[in-house]
């Protein structure tokens, strides 16, 4: 090259008053020598830290350039006059002169590297302004709003406090910001940067730890060219291994290099090769990274898409002025230092194409965005080949960047307290990806050469890369390389990687004389795709020679002796470099505060470490002050997140015992200023009720309206004043609670709502004394008394006004509300019923029982869409209505057939039924009062009315039929042989067909009958209901225990098939005379002239029900499960009748039946069962059948859709000969797997649960004796004795001794340790038998309603029963108490009934998923179009 074309050298121009040997230069001094690495920098060895230079600039390196500096031929370059090195340089003091020019963009440093000059209006970061664009006035870095520009709550006066919080190294707060954190309108005021890190975290932040940083300095090899102009010789062999001998790639006229016209890379190129001058190389990553950073007041070449987005508000630039770095010794002449640098975080703020010298993304990676961009941005012709696009086809910009409107966008990273900042790019990747030099490495240790280890392979590799590189480059050598010659292979190999790896390089793999080559691309530089494939050679071939020096570096015991391939490439570690200038060093942060085991116990808290912006192994008392102040100064909407990690922090060191007292004073100033945590707020929002199992039932959140908040603060206030105990406390609490809720809700108005309400001192104690009336004083008079008052003293309105809300709000009396806000007495007000609740029955008499029947008729939707169209029946042409003999015959109803006097009554029954779901759903009173008609209907049944006909001395038969009763066969019942039963016509099965009506049988249902000889009375609160029964009711309680023995029925038992039949032995006895129905004495007696228990009521309405919807339309259906009574009530069991021995049976000795049911009894004589144990004890029994034991067992052959399990709770004592109710508690939950009593339940696993069933009732049974006895239990009855005796002992009773008393003694000892061995033995079985059916969860059903009995006696009592809030809130019940109707918790539904004489007696289940209850359906009168 000619020596004419070298440029001057160029000296910076003196800055006035500075002297000459301070100044930095801005132009290269050019030198005649490679930079060593031992010169890299400015001084031969940088000073000791910690008194290095402060905040040093990122261009630290110094350039010395070679006695023959190469020209720029290249376009991307703009003919720079030459090179500089990065230098380390200690900038000036910053001069406070708001129009002084940034020093990295001072217009005499237009560029350092000569490859990097762009245009003089692209360089620098304050020439915008032409385009409308003020950094410092449109960014809001120049000014931040507030009291940005005058610290004085904190900085001017700051040494002469004496609050703890002042004495840690911080400054730019502001005590009106900190306290009023939760104001926006303050915090807009400040417009703080928001989240902050300290140094150490951003140097995470910069790049990953666990992976190195280098500088990369780099020179030429030392290569001369060889450069053939004479045609070669056919099939020449070269030199180098990877060259082949076959055609050159110019065809027949061509040489041994090529491109003869184009040099090899000047040394410039090759330093300037990597992609910028801040770059920074990483192997791991086989990528760059671009830090830059620098002290200054000017701000950053903002990108325009940053200035467009909605991100934080950069700091305050007034105060960032003030201090030229936070990490510098000594005091500012402002006032005091930071602890540290307090870093924010902006992401892609800095357009790289705005830096000095500009970043543009390389050439070939911005060829492949545009294919990409191509490829999924627009519409192409299906013959476009995307790959064939190539450089010359892509419009690209002066230095090589295609067109684009931004650069890569890099973070920047500001600090609050000084001009210091940082501009970071993340990974950059290299020519190669990760992925293919992680590949290759694992492909070469895996598989070395002979003789050579896998680090060596992996070295050889890359050096053959390199080579390759070289010879085109510096070479010039054109040639083919032959990939399955042996030296390539022994050095590289040939797979789909390698090849992918040549292609990403330019290489093409081509075809020659059958063997497979590959052809060095084109580095023409007369050419854009020759220009383009030089640089990305050049970049590809310092980037493996770093990777291998870093290699080699990693691997130093294998290379000790390797004589080889000479890199020209050295490496320089710059994470010292970049710790020191942001301040993360540990000369400057020291390491190690915490022990390992503090270390430990504080890992769980890495969240609050990092939310605080440090990390736990550079803890110090003071850094973590710092850390947390610096967050709620800069961020202070999130002030309770940060005392949240301050706090756990602080707690744990206390808990460890090595917390330093400063800091457990700063813990104790933010309490007394009223911080709070998060957990707190959660506290706050279960105080004033929220949670799923709190007062209010809504779990809190932000979406949760204020007006909501302040009421449920107002309600919680109300309930303070009920609680007579802790109502002081719990009022305090409510205004604490509703504070912190208010605060971090940001909510100027509750705020202000708590202010006016939280000193408020009037309770109701208070009120009645201020206007001097007693607690029990009704509305009317208390209004009178008030008005009086007003008179007497009408200087106290504001006191007694609110003294009459307090009382408004305990009574929660809407007529004293609006008598204080209007002053008017607006009289007697009836609070409205909402209009989502269900409506109650008001009680005709003694009827609790038939109201909650009714309404749970209405909760089960099937049933209610069956009832409801029949409210259009004509009732007058039922009459009229003539049914065949033939119509009748068709159907049955509960296992006979149905008269035309049942099927009109029961017709006008289900259209009373009707109407009263009706009203049900529409009316908007409370409650709805059921017709007489319905009642006497629903109570009494028709076999009733006969029997009251034929007493009265006649009947109407006319609308009976000759078909009578039909029986469908025996029920279970019958095959246990009963005791009774009436031969007469008349005494036929149940209208259900379950329990015969005359049959003696144990009765498990609360008589409810009202007295013959007086009118149902209340007394305390109940129906008293004696009963008191006449020969056509079912016999008593005495009479249904006679033995079987006394049995005088044939019984026949008839299985499925038909073939197995069973008679009795005893002659048949006849029944006896029907006794005369007593006359009632008076009208008043019984309201519909008989009623019966609940069980019996439910079948009777059930029956008419079912009867009303019978269709006589000629269509005659023979399924058992027709009606929507039979569909929804009625289930399927299989009967099986065995020997009680458990013995081999032969089959006429083994009988068995299916049968419908429509309840499942469970039997509730003892404590300590669930409904489990119940349900097993009827599936499950020993009976008496013929004299001897037999085993009855049942299984569930069909489930209905709603299970309902009849507790029976009227036991008879045999002693007494009286029946007596049993208040035992029986444990049942929300959901009930019937899966062990199915049909087709694993036998095994029956088998098992059989046997440990049998142990377990017999534990119990021993533990009930033990503890029961039979007069008392025996351990008190041993204990009494023992005292007895030893009082005797003193008078010398014989046989008195200490002997016969410590028998005494022993024995009740041993009793008692038998009991408990026996509880604890029935706790493990119970275990393990829900142990074996815990995974059979198929059959599930899930509760959805209880009926309550409430009493002591089975003779009198009240009913009601609780619905669940079926489907839209499954966790509410309702509670339906006649014509009372409340919402309640399940928790009230479930509780332990131990004690309580309200008992459950009647269970409901629903199959789930089955959708058969839909408890509330009311009228929505929303859905009316508004006038």
């Amino acid at each position: 090259m000619d020596s004419s074309e070298t440029p001057k050298a160029r000296r910076p121009l003196p800055t006035p008053g500075i002297p000459v040997g301070t100044q930095r230069p801005s132009t290269p001094v050019l030198s005649s020598s490679p930079l060593l690495p031992s010169s890299f920098y400015v001084t031969p060895k940088p000073p000791p830290l910690p008194t290095r230079p402060r905040n040093p600039g990122s261009n630290f390196t110094a350039y010395v350039a070679p006695s023959d500096p190469p020209q720029y031929d290249s376009p991307s370059f703009d003919n720079s006059p030459g090179f500089r090195e990065p230098e380390l340089v200690v900038e000036d003091a910053i001069v406070e002169d708001d129009n002084m020019v940034p020093d990295l963009t001072a217009q005499e440093e237009t560029g350092s590297w000569p490859g990097w000059q762009t245009q003089t209006d692209e360089n620098h970061w304050s020439n915008h302004t032409s385009s409308g664009w003020d950094p410092i006035t449109n960014t809001n870095w120049g000014g931040g709003g507030g009291d940005t520009g005058n610290t004085l709550d904190f900085d001017s006066m700051a040494y002469m406090s004496n609050r703890t919080d002042l004495e840690f190294t911080i400054d730019g707060r502001l005590n009106r910001e900190e306290t009023c954190w939760w104001n926006p309108e303050e915090r807009e005021k400040g417009r703080r940067p928001g989240f902050g890190v300290l140094p150490p975290v951003l140097a995470e932040e910069l790049h990953d730890p666990n992976h190195s940083l280098f500088s990369v300095n780099v020179s030429a090899p030392v290569i001369l060219p060889v450069i053939s102009h004479t045609p070669p010789t056919p099939g020449p062999v070269a030199k180098d291994p990877l060259l082949s001998s076959g055609p050159s790639t110019s065809g027949s006229s061509s040489s041994t290099h090529t491109d003869a016209a184009t040099p090899p890379p000047s040394e410039d190129e090759v330093r300037t090769s990597v992609p910028h001058p801040n770059a920074y190389y990483c192997p791991k990553d086989n990528g760059w990274v671009i830090l830059s950073w620098k002290a200054s007041s000017v701000v950053p070449p903002l990108a325009y898409s940053f200035l467009d987005s909605s991100s934080p508000p950069l700091p305050d630039q007034a105060r960032r002025r003030r201090i030229n770095s936070c990490i510098e010794e000594g005091e500012q002449p402002f006032g005091k230092t930071n602890k540290t640098h307090h870093f924010h975080k902006y992401e892609k703020a800095v357009d790289s194409h705005k830096l000095t010298p500009p970043f543009r993304q390389d050439e070939w990676a911005s060829l492949e965005s545009v294919k990409q961009k191509r490829r999924i941005g627009t519409i192409m012709p299906t013959e476009l080949n995307i790959n064939a696009i190539k450089a010359d086809n892509v419009e690209f910009s002066a230095e090589g960047q295609a067109i684009d409107e931004e650069g890569k966008l890099l973070d920047l990273y500001v600090c609050c307290q000084c001009s210091f900042y940082c501009v970071a790019s993340g990974i950059i990747p290299g020519v190669i990806p990760k992925k293919h030099i992680e590949e290759l490495v694992r492909d070469k240790r895996s598989s070395p050469p002979v003789g050579k280890t896998g680090e060596h392979a992996v070295v050889l590799a890359f050096e053959t890369f390199m080579i390759a590189i070289e010879n085109k480059l510096w070479r010039g050598n054109n040639r083919m390389i032959k990939v399955h010659s042996t030296g390539f292979q022994t050095k590289v190999g040939w797979n789909p990687n390698i090849k992918r790896m040549f292609e990403l390089l330019g290489f093409v793999e081509e075809v020659v004389e059958r063997d497979s080559t590959l052809k060095p691309p084109s580095t023409d530089n007369t050419t854009t795709l020759g220009k383009l494939n030089r640089r990305k050679l050049l970049r590809a071939w310092v980037e493996f020679g770093a990777w291998v020096a870093d290699f080699k570096r990693l691997h130093a015991s294998h290379f000790k002796d390797w004589k080889g391939y000479k890199i020209a490439v050295q490496l320089d570690s710059a994470r010292e470099m970049y710790q020191t200038a942001i301040g993360a060093h540990p000369d400057q942060i020291p390491r190690g505060g915490l022990s390992d085991t503090m270390l430990d116990a504080l890992r769980p808290l890495e969240g609050s470490w990092r939310g605080l912006g440090l990390t736990p192994t550079t803890y110090s008392a003071d850094l973590l002050a710092f850390a947390y102040l610096a967050q709620c100064r800069c961020h202070p909407a999130d002030t309770p997140k940060y005392f949240t990690y301050f706090s756990n922090i602080v707690k744990h060191l206390q808990e460890y015992g090595s917390c330093p007292a400063q800091l457990q004073e700063l813990l104790g100033m933010e309490q007394s200023r009223e911080r709070f945590t998060l957990e707190d707020i959660d506290t706050a929002a279960r105080t004033l009720g929220f949670g799923a199992d709190h007062v209010l039932g809504v779990d809190y959140d932000d979406e949760i309206p204020d007006d909501f908040v302040e009421n449920a603060w107002k309600d919680t206030i109300k309930r303070s004043w009920r609680d007579h105990e802790n109502g002081s406390e719990t009022h305090r609490l409510a205004n604490e609670a509703f504070r912190i809720l208010a605060e971090s809700r940001s909510s100027i108005r509750l705020r202000r709502a708590w202010e006016s309400g939280k000193n408020k001192y009037m309770n109701p104690i208070r009120a009645y004394e201020t206007l001097e009336v007693p607690k029990d004083v009704d509305d009317h008079m208390l209004i009178t008394v008030y008005n009086m008052r007003l008179e007497e003293t009408p200087s106290q309105i504001e006191k007694m006004r609110e003294a009459m809300m307090v009382i408004a709000e305990v009574r929660d009396s809407e007529r004293l509300r609006q008598f204080v806000s209007s002053g008017l007495d607006p009289g007697d007000i009836v609070a409205p019923t909402r209009p989502d609740l269900p409506r109650g029955l008001n009680q005709l008499g003694n009827t609790c029982y038939l109201n909650s029947l009714l309404q749970y008729f209405y909760t089960i939707k099937d049933l209610r869409d069956a009832v409801q169209p029949m409210s259009k029946l004509d009732v007058k042409a039922l009459e009229d209505e003539k049914l065949s003999d033939e119509d009748l015959k068709r159907h049955r109803v509960g296992g006979r057939l149905v008269t035309r006097r049942e099927i009109i009554r029961s017709k006008k029954f289900i259209n009373q039924l009707a109407e009263l779901f009706f009203n049900l759903e529409y009316c908007e009173t409370a409650a709805v009062t059921p017709t007489l008609e319905l009642a006497k209907l629903a109570l009494v049944t028709s076999r009733d009315e006969e029997e009251d006909e034929v007493d009265k001395g006649g009947t109407d038969s006319s609308n009976d039929t000759d078909a009578t009763l039909v029986d469908d066969g025996p029920s279970r019942a019958s095959i246990l042989g009963p005791s009774c039963v009436s031969q007469s016509p008349k005494s036929s099965n149940s209208v259900l067909g379950k329990r015969p009506r005359d049959l003696d049988r144990q009765r498990s249902e609360m008589d409810v009958d009202s007295p013959l000889s007086q009118s149902p009375k209340e007394k305390d609160g109940f129906v008293v209901v004696p009963s008191h029964r006449n020969a056509g009711s079912p016999p008593t309680l005495s009479q249904s225990n006679q033995s079987p023995e006394a049995s005088s029925s044939k019984v026949h038992i008839i299985d499925r098939d038909g073939d197995s039949t069973m008679h009795a032995d005893r002659p048949t006895q006849p029944a006896p005379p029907p006794r005369k129905r007593a006359e009632p004495t008076s009208d008043s007696t019984m309201m519909f002239g008989k009623q019966h228990d609940v069980a019996e009521c439910m079948d009777n309405c059930m029956f008419q029900i079912e009867t009303a919807l019978l269709k006589f339309d000629g269509i005659h259906e023979t399924t058992d499960k027709t009606s929507v009574v039979k569909r929804l009530f009625y289930g399927k069991i299989r009967q099986r009748l065995t020997g009680a021995d458990g013995g081999q049976q032969s089959r006429a000795s083994i009988h068995e039946k299916e049968d419908l049911f429509s309840h499942l009894p469970v039997n509730v004589a003892n404590d300590g069962v669930d409904i489990y144990d119940g349900l097993s004890g009827y599936f499950d029994d020993v009976v008496e059948y013929e004299g001897r034991k037999a085993r009855m067992e049942v299984s569930l052959v069909d489930l209905p859709p709603v299970l309902q399990i009849q507790l029976q709770r009227v036991q008879f004592n045999r002693e007494t000969l009286q029946p007596y109710k049993s208040q035992a508690y029986v444990k049942f939950g929300e959901n009930l797997y019937m899966d062990r009593f199915m049909d087709t339940a694993d036998p095994v696993k029956k088998a098992k649960s059989k046997a440990i069933q049998t142990e377990l009732s017999a534990c119990r049974d021993r533990v009930r004796l033990l503890v029961d006895g039979k007069d008392a239990p025996f351990t008190s009855t041993l204990e009494h004795t023992r005292k007895f005796l030893s009082g005797l002992q003193d008078a010398s009773l014989p046989g008195v001794d200490n002997e016969l008393l410590q028998q005494l003694e022993d024995e009740r000892a041993r009793v008692h340790s038998e009991i408990d061995r026996l509880r604890a033995r029935a706790d493990v079985l119970k275990d393990e038998l829900e142990a074996i059916w815990r995974d059979c969860t198929e059959a599930a059903y899930e509760l959805t309603s209880v009926f309550i009995h409430r009493g002591s006696s089975p003779s009198w009592g009240h009913y009601f029963f609780y619905s669940r809030h079926l489907p839209e809130s499954p966790d509410s019940w309702f509670k339906y108490n006649d014509s009372d109707v409340t919402v309640v918790s399940k928790d009230e539904v479930l509780a332990d009934t131990t004690g309580s004489t309200a008992n459950p007696y009647l269970l409901v289940f629903a199959r789930k998923g089955s959708d058969v209850v839909d408890t509330v359906k009311r009228f929505d009168t929303t859905m009316l179009d508004s006038p």
